[in-house]
């Protein structure tokens, strides 16, 4: 059976992403484009559009242009906009990446990409200027200046300089961001500019903007849920966009209140603080119109919860880098708690039997529309292994629906952890495990987490003469070679790790075990990428 959209079919236009959130005015251009959370610094539509441009004419005078990838290494600033559009103006493609990676992430990356340009902060430079070294990146910008890098105001040339190129937008790729996919370690998801620019329409059918809307960007930019329905929907509305360079519970509610913010798109753990946090009620969050959560399921308890305490209604919508990303949402006007909603406009999606192909009542959720990506970069197999050849994309998590309609996730079919909307892959963790002398052999799953969702936890063989070896030690070691989100919260030793006889772990042997150890770190906190 095929679930179709209640929603009306979309228009795309054939447009690139630029020109679509930023050609056609809706709104005064001094109007704020966005606004710099901490500092209340404005960047208005007319600066941005200038300085976008700008950012175009300074890579052109370098030689770099279409087909060519830029590094974005920063956090929510107003300027990450700049930068985005500034290479998609270029016709060239944006990679981002997660500001928290360490250099062995941020080195995969680069190298995968082939990008030739790295932007970042003085803060992140120590990092980049490692990782660029040894991808052959000459050149580094810095937003906001400093030592070692060239400043963004000197690299941008003259705006009207900027190149006028010819961009195909159901060809030509705007985006590169990174993701596991349903296992494995990261992949360069292609996105063009149509996958984009349809999915801010499709996501618009069941959000609803309205005129006076403001946005708050609280998560991260460089995660497809922020670029997409929080930073490039904004611009493309005229709404206004809070940005925020890491969550801060106080400074979250503060920012809702000072700027009036309509508009809070958040992740489970941020819910959760909503929810329960005493702080909340001191806020005036009454300029909301909605909440809604993303990037990790939401139960219906927890919804009922941030629904009561705020007053306000909350949905929830699915999605992944891979759909660009939105394929499911709850309509404002018809919520059912603990579902994320019917397929959004132009989006069908079947439920599916992940051994026979056949549909069923519950199985593994596929989804087909225009916002499916193109495919992996440089991996043919994967891509293959995700998408059908008649354009279905393969979720690798288990759904059902209801008799109207909306669906449910209940379970996961794919190995990948996903800890506060951010996916960890077990296979990477695992190498890592594998790196130190002490352990023999490894296993990583994740484990249910009211707060974070899931934890990764890891068992350990421990080699022969090393049982000496402190926990602490092991958990460090990861700890030291991954960003914040990937670390290992639990460590448990066992004698031997299950596996198939073609040497597949079996994880599901390990997640039915009775736990036997605690968290090993201090208590999860409320931010996405801690």
């Amino acid at each position: 059976m095929i679930y179709s959209s209640p929603f009306a079919a979309i228009e795309i236009p054939d447009l690139s992403l630029t020109e679509f959130c930023l050609g056609a005015e809706t709104a005064p251009g001094e109007r704020a484009a966005l606004i710099d959370g901490p500092t209340g610094r404005v960047l208005s539509r007319h600066d941005l559009d200038r300085q976008s441009r700008g950012f175009a004419a300074g890579m052109a005078a370098r030689g770099l242009g279409k087909g060519d990838t830029v590094c974005l290494f920063l956090p929510n600033l107003p300027e990450y906009a700049v930068v985005f559009h500034g290479v998609a103006r270029a016709g060239a493609i944006n990679t981002t990446a997660n500001p928290l990676y360490t250099a062995r992430e941020l080195t995969h990356q680069l190298h995968d990409s082939g990008a030739k340009l790295l932007v970042t902060i003085e803060a992140f430079l120590e990092t980049a200027t490692e990782v660029a070294t040894a991808a052959g990146i000459e050149q580094i910008v810095l937003v906001g200046g400093g030592d070692g890098g060239i400043d963004l105001a000197e690299f941008c040339g003259d705006p009207a300089a900027a190149p006028q190129v010819a961009i195909d937008p159901a060809v030509d790729l705007v985006v590169l961001p990174y993701s596991s996919g349903t296992t494995g370690l990261p992949k360069g998801v292609k996105l063009t500019h149509r996958n984009l620019i349809a999915n801010i329409l499709q996501a618009s059918s069941a959000l609803q903007p309205q005129p006076g809307d403001v946005l708050i960007g609280v998560l991260p930019f460089f995660h497809i849920y922020g670029m997409t329905v929080i930073m490039n929907l904004g611009l493309h509305f005229a709404n206004p966009v809070v940005s925020m360079p890491r969550f801060d519970l106080e400074q979250f509610l503060g920012l809702i209140t000072k700027h009036r913010v309509t508009n809070a798109y958040v992740v489970p753990p941020i819910a959760l603080a909503l929810a329960r946090q005493p702080i909340v009620a001191e806020h005036d969050l009454t300029s909301l119109r909605f909440v809604m959560s993303g990037a990790a399921p939401l139960g219906s308890e927890l919804t009922e919860q941030v629904e009561a305490r705020i007053d306000r209604p909350v949905i929830q919508g699915y999605g992944m880098t891979e759909l660009s990303p939105v394929s499911h949402c709850s309509p404002l006007d018809q919520i059912k708690h603990g579902t994320i909603g019917p397929p959004v406009a132009s989006t069908e999606a079947r439920i599916v039997d992940p051994d026979s192909g056949a549909d069923c009542e519950r199985g593994e959720l596929w989804i087909r529309g225009p916002q499916v990506m193109v495919g992996y970069l440089n991996n043919d197999r994967a891509t293959a292994d995700t998408i059908t050849a008649d354009g279905w994309l393969r979720s690798g998590d288990i759904a059902i629906a209801d008799e109207d309609g909306y669906f449910t996730i209940v379970d996961r079919l794919k190995e990948l952890i996903k800890y506060k909307g951010f996916q960890v892959p077990p296979a990477e963790l695992e190498a890592i495990l594998l790196g130190h002398p002490a352990v023999a052999d490894c296993a990583v799953i994740g484990i249910p987490d009211e707060e974070a969702g899931e934890i990764p936890k890891g068992f350990v063989v421990i080699a022969p003469g090393a049982e000496d070896v402190a926990d602490g030690e092991l958990l460090a070691y990861v700890a030291e070679r991954v960003s914040p989100q990937k670390k290992l919260r639990i460590l448990e030793r066992t004698d031997a790790i299950p596996k198939s006889a073609s040497g597949k772990i079996l994880r599901r042997e390990l997640r039915s075990r009775p736990a036997t150890a605690q968290p090993s770190s201090q208590p999860e906190s409320a931010d996405p990428g801690n």
